[in-house]
This record gives structure tokens, C-alpha cells and sequence, in this order.
């Protein structure tokens, strides 16, 4: 299976990073691929509401930007994970401008490969995850009608334990 998983936080070595590394440890064990995409690394803008994707582009952004990456590596992967630490209630603000830019992508229909989606999240408290798991349902679950994998959340002294990367890793292992 491929798999792309963004990761939208800008720490290198933090605590959503060592998440995403477990998971794909397990995932690549499993004879999985595995893409990560550093999104705060790339100049991606955010969408302008142009709406040229959903009349003349026919599913092409006007933009031409580091998006148009997502976009081929979108179009062949068969599962998605979206990674973020939790700022304000909700994943980073370089990764929401990502998925705000699915919009193109989803148009006419969704990527054809695309079947599964999980999230990977850390924040410092549990109370946290409100609107990141809010755009997880309405984006991910409700309108692109991908089946739901999991939502792995680490909050506090979880994050970088034994076992959160653990549970990470098992998980990357069970996909086949």
C-alpha cells in the first residue's frame, strides 16, 4: 500500500515527528511505502477561493506553488495520514492551508487510489483536539468518504513514551 503521510509540524525531532517515525518503521516492516512530506518545509499558499479548480481547471489549482506535489504524490496514494502538534485547538496552520487546498483535488471526485485516512496528533493537554478531530470527521470521514483508520493523539508526558511510540508502531505494522 502507499502511503503519504503530511507532517505538519515545523520541529524536526519533535514530538509529532517521533510519532510519524514510528508509525512508519512499522508501516515500511509490513512492506508498506511510505511517503512523509515536511509541509512547513515547502512554500504551499494558502487556497484563494478562486474557484478555477471547479470550473475551468476541472480539478487543477490556479496556484503554482509546492502544492502541485501533494497533489501527484495525493493522486497515487491509497492512504493518507495526517500529522500535526495541536496549535490553538487545531492541526498547524502550514498544514491547514494544505488541506484547505484538497478542495482542487477532490474535484471532480476524489484521488482514485485513496481509500483510508488516519490522524497523528500531539499537544500538551487531552482537552485539546477538538477541531483538529472536528476537520478529521467533516474533511476526511463525511466528504471524501475515506475509511477511518484511527485517530492516535499523545498529549503531555505520552508524548516520546515507550508506549505511544509503541502503539504507533504497531499500527504502521498492522496495515497490509
Amino acid at each position: 500500500m502507499k502511503i503519504l503521510v503530511l507532517n505538519g509540524s515545523p520541529h524536526p525531532k519533535g514530538n509529532t515527528r517521533q510519532m510519524i517515525d514510528a508509525f512508519t518503521e512499522g508501516a515500511k516492516s509490513s512492506a508498506n511505502y511510505v511517503e512523509v512530506v515536511d509541509i512547513c518545509k515547502k512554500n504551499i499558499k494558502g487556497c484563494i477561493g478562486c474557484e478555477y479548480c471547479h470550473t475551468k481547471g476541472r480539478g487543477i489549482c490556479v496556484q503554482k506553488d509546492d502544492m502541485q506535489e501533494i497533489y501527484k504524490l495525493l493522486s497515487e496514494a491509497d492512504m493518507l495520514v495526517i500529522a500535526s502538534p495541536i496549535y490553538y485547538h487545531g492541526i498547524s496552520g502550514q498544514l491547514k492551508c494544505v488541506i484547505d487546498r484538497f478542495y482542487a483535488a477532490a474535484y471532480p471526485q476524489k484521488p482514485k487510489h485513496l481509500k483510508k485516512v488516519a490522524m497523528i496528533l500531539s499537544s500538551g493537554d487531552a482537552e485539546m483536539y477538538d477541531g483538529a478531530m472536528f476537520s478529521y470527521k467533516g474533511d476526511f470521514l463525511d466528504y471524501l468518504g475515506l475509511e477511518d483508520m484511527g485517530i492516535y493523539t499523545a498529549y503531555g508526558a505520552e508524548n516520546g513514551s515507550a508506549a505511544k511510540l509503541n502503539e504507533l508502531r504497531n499500527f504502521g505494522t498492522s496495515l497490509k
